[in-house]
């Protein structure tokens, strides 16, 4: 029997609530109750939309977040000159225009506290659909001389990470627009720091 558009919106409304709780408290501070809270529905109904429970829910909307970067990543990127620098600048642009994974959380905090088959599984996603893209970017790069480095996964990890962490800075302690100081990091890995 097909669902109806009312069950299906509203396991949406879930799933959305549940990835946003997940994303800005991470995995343990976030309670079933929050999730339906968040909803505006009673906690034992959110078991109609989430039989798996709380960890089958926060591994459904995780998977689904990191599809989302991957489909945005790639298409920022595919969109951009085909530059190294300009290609960076679309990846810093499309995670700047998204709420923060929160990696280092994730890993830290978030994955021991699953079962670690599924953490696993999560965290090689992580790097196919979010580090990957911006990994080839430098290898294409590479290939076309524009960049030199042996481990480029290692250079691509720092982008991401750094990016990401940007949005960690409160908003009174910044002086230049986060895009801003994307760039300049980006600009200070292709120039170099050193004193030529």
């Amino acid at each position: 029997m097909p669902r109806s558009n009312d069950t299906s919106d509203a396991r949406e409304r879930v799933l959305d609530a549940a990835e946003k709780l997940f994303s800005e408290r991470g995995y343990n501070a976030v309670t079933l109750r929050d999730i339906a809270a968040e909803v505006g529905i009673r906690h034992t109904s959110l078991y109609y939309h989430v039989p798996g429970g709380k960890e089958a829910l926060y591994i459904e909307v995780t998977e689904r977040n990191l599809r989302h970067h991957h489909e945005g990543l790639t298409e920022s990127i595919a969109r951009a000159k085909p530059h190294v620098r300009e290609q960076l600048y679309a990846v810093a642009d499309w995670l700047l225009s998204q709420p923060p994974m929160d990696l280092i959380r994730m890993s830290h905090s978030d994955m021991p506290s699953i079962d670690k088959l599924q953490a696993r599984r999560l965290m090689d996603q992580t790097f196919e659909l979010m580090l990957r893209p911006i990994e080839q970017v430098l290898e294409q790069a590479q290939q076309r001389g524009e960049v030199e480095h042996h481990d480029l996964g290692v250079i691509a990890g720092g982008i991401l990470g750094m990016v990401e962490g940007f949005q960690a800075i409160p908003d009174y302690a910044l002086d230049k627009d986060r895009q801003l100081l994307a760039y300049e990091l980006i600009d200070a890995m292709l120039n170099g720091i050193r004193k030529r």
